[in-house]
């Protein structure tokens, strides 16, 4: 970051404004006095103990951000940045984008947050001839050899790992504009207690468009049905399908007042449950409604045995919204399953 800084001070001409120090690693802009400090972060924990002595830090830049562990160390980090006088605060992070979607910083990035804004670059939106001719050789030579590996070096795409389960995700915000329209509402509800929470989802289905839009989640460890049912009874006159092998709990919240029906299940459920999901348009999460599926959907991937080949099973963890998605739309998945069976003869 010191000779990047430095080599854009040269290319602007304002070198002779800047004073680039190495003992300590630092900038100072000598108009003024103010300093770029430059800190390395590979230990959060002794980012802590930075100190200027008098003034404050009104920027902080994150370069490498995807090499974080994730979101808790950089807040770690600007809590001590941050800490003291009142003033308006700045972070920027810049990063390649990981391939797969999984990362915690490509999910980071599709939650949207109040004065957050996202920017996204590549080397067509800068000058060509600040590329020079090797640097377009070397792309263009791997555009044709290798178009996902180009991708995602010089495009800054995605473009997955090839394990990913659901390839139809979008995180963003569900208005309550667009809730206000939802007319084709499912629940469903996947019972869990002292070790496996308990999830309940609403999700609206446009089977014209084939999009499933995740718009109310609730989800906890170690809640009764009662505390379930207070939560969740103003939907109570909506069905809601749930997993049949919990009966006893069905009856309590029809006891309460719930409407709610057990899934029909079946040894092929899970598999044509989720092949359903995957064959959909697109699977809409609203990642600050549904936390959970959000985290779920993004994260649910084949798993891979001993031997570096990967398992054709569906991982059986870290499904609870999803397992509750599929018992939701277990009257819609009738008629997906039919149009398969028919088409294969059945």
């Amino acid at each position: 970051m010191h000779g990047q800084l430095l080599w854009s001070a040269i290319k602007l001409g304002v070198e002779d404004k800047f004073d680039f120090q190495v003992s300590p690693m630092q900038a100072i802009y000598l108009p003024t006095g103010q300093k770029i400090v430059f800190k390395a972060a590979d230990n959060p924990r002794k980012m802590k103990s930075v100190n200027l002595g008098r003034g404050y830090i009104k920027y902080a830049w994150f370069e490498e951000v995807d090499q974080f562990a994730g979101m808790a160390d950089i807040r770690n980090i600007l809590q001590s940045l941050f800490r003291g006088e009142n003033h308006m605060r700045i972070a920027f992070y810049s990063f390649n984008p990981p391939k797969s979607g999984r990362s915690w910083v490509n999910q980071e990035t599709k939650i949207e947050k109040l004065g957050r804004k996202v920017h996204h670059s590549m080397y067509l939106t800068v000058p060509k001839e600040s590329l020079g001719d090797v640097f377009l050789a070397e792309e263009e030579h791997l555009k044709k050899t290798n178009e996902m590996a180009y991708r995602h070096e010089y495009l800054g795409e995605e473009v997955g790992t090839g394990l990913e389960i659901f390839n139809n995700i979008t995180l963003r915000k569900i208005t309550d504009e667009e809730i206000r329209y939802f007319d084709r509402i499912r629940q469903g509800i996947d019972f869990g207690y002292a070790v496996d929470p308990v999830v309940f989802e609403r999700i609206h289905y446009d089977k014209t468009r084939r999009r499933c839009y995740f718009f109310d989640e609730f989800s906890g460890v170690g809640v009764s049905n009662r505390k379930l049912y207070d939560r969740i009874k103003v939907h109570k006159r909506i069905n809601t399908t749930a997993d049949s092998a919990e009966p006893k709990s069905i009856d309590e919240l029809r006891s309460l007042g719930m409407n709610v029906l057990k899934a029909k299940k079946g040894s092929d459920s899970i598999e044509y449950g989720i092949k359903f999901l995957q064959d959909l348009e697109e699977v809409i999460i609203d990642p600050n409604r549904c936390p959970r599926a959000a985290n779920e959907f993004v994260n649910y991937a084949y798993e891979m045995n001993r031997n570096g080949e990967v398992k054709s099973t569906y991982p059986d963890k870290d499904n609870h919204a999803i397992d509750a998605a599929r018992y939701a739309l277990e009257y819609d998945l009738k008629s997906y399953r039919a149009g398969i069976s028919s088409a294969k003869g059945w």
